[in-house]
């Protein structure tokens, strides 16, 4: 009987500890939850702190590079991750968008290494800056040693208040020769035969000699197999145009993208040697395209110049030119409508 007893009491103590284990590991379970969202709280961007040291470095810089006397444009946009950690984005004056993973800031100067894309070589560009006033300015020093001088100013929003008010539809090409047009250089392979626009082989770029700011534009296009080339909205955003395969996923290099930065949602190219449709919609910095009937970016932002632009002045009015020193490509109709 006393040996009974003494189990049932000791089968009691011992529910009693499991009893009292559970519910405090219920309550630190709940403690842990409510520091979790605590934390969550905290770290919120919405709520975040920008240091003193690096507020007016943050956002998109408009830059004008001097390559031994020459203005060729560049881009660079600087963000905050996290508390302190400055990452970003380049464009050089040629190639794609570069992400920037750290940028270093100290006392009032920045810097940053990126490696070389399509320049080839060993070894990183190496960019270094500080703030002057309401600009930026720095040197830029190659994987081979060369260093070039850069000034930037803050790029501009480009926010458009209500919907634009289109003008009257205009004839770019005529269809009988380059009336309106001009090369970029002597090495000029743009002709007009039976009606079409063709740019034989790799040579210059081909610009309109009149400036736009918004529009609706219109193009019908054939290139051949293997071919590249790319349409430039006011001289300083590409859309590209390429043989891309048609079973590719989608990515911001190829067919239908605005070259570096935005994805279309499918690669609805018929092809090579296949007359294309594309219409785009530029307000602002919202651009919507739709190839061949489908709609594949939607007012997207375009985040600043692509490389290959004519120039950084993203708050002006530029050209509309189409890439030639790439590959051979045709045109047979393009028409820009204009916002009023």
């Amino acid at each position: 009987m006393i040996k009974q007893f003494a189990y049932g009491l000791a089968f009691t103590s011992i529910l009693g500890l499991g009893l009292t284990s559970c519910q405090n590991g219920t309550q630190e379970k709940a403690e842990n939850q409510g520091q979790e969202k605590k934390e969550e709280v905290e770290h919120n961007p919405a709520s975040q702190t920008i240091p003193e040291e690096s507020k007016d470095l943050l956002g998109r810089w408009d830059l004008n590079v001097d390559k031994n006397g020459k203005q060729v444009p560049s881009w660079l946009e600087i963000k905050l991750s996290g508390f302190t950690t400055l990452v970003g984005y380049w464009v050089g004056d040629s190639g794609s968008s570069r992400p920037v993973s750290h940028i270093k800031l100290q006392d009032g100067k920045f810097s940053f290494a990126i490696p070389p894309q399509w320049e080839g070589g060993n070894g990183d560009f190496v960019i270094e800056g500080e703030l002057a006033g309401a600009e930026i300015k720095g040197t830029i020093t190659s994987n081979n040693g060369e260093k070039y001088t850069f000034t930037g100013t803050k790029a501009p929003y480009l926010n458009r208040t209500g919907e634009p008010t289109w003008g009257t539809a205009v004839e770019l090409f005529n269809g009988k020769d380059l009336t309106g047009w001009k090369p970029s250089n002597e090495n000029n392979k743009w002709t007009v035969k039976d009606g079409i626009l063709t740019n034989e082989a790799a040579g210059a770029n081909l610009i309109t000699e009149q400036n736009f700011e918004d529009f609706k534009l219109n193009l019908e296009f054939k290139y051949p197999e293997g071919s590249n080339s790319g349409v430039y909205l006011r001289g300083r955003y590409e859309v590209q145009i390429e043989d891309s395969p048609k079973d590719r996923h989608p990515g911001n290099l190829y067919f239908g993208a605005i070259y570096g930065f935005l994805t279309p949602n499918a690669l609805v190219t018929k092809g090579p040697n296949e007359w294309n449709n594309m219409e785009i919609t530029l307000v602002g910095r919202l651009v919507t395209i739709s190839i061949n009937g489908q709609t594949v970016i939607t007012k997207q932002e375009i985040p600043g110049i692509t490389g290959g632009a004519l120039d950084s002045k993203e708050g002006e009015p530029g050209p509309l030119y189409i890439q030639g020193d790439h590959g051979p490509i045709e045109f047979r109709k393009i028409t820009i409508t204009p916002a009023k």
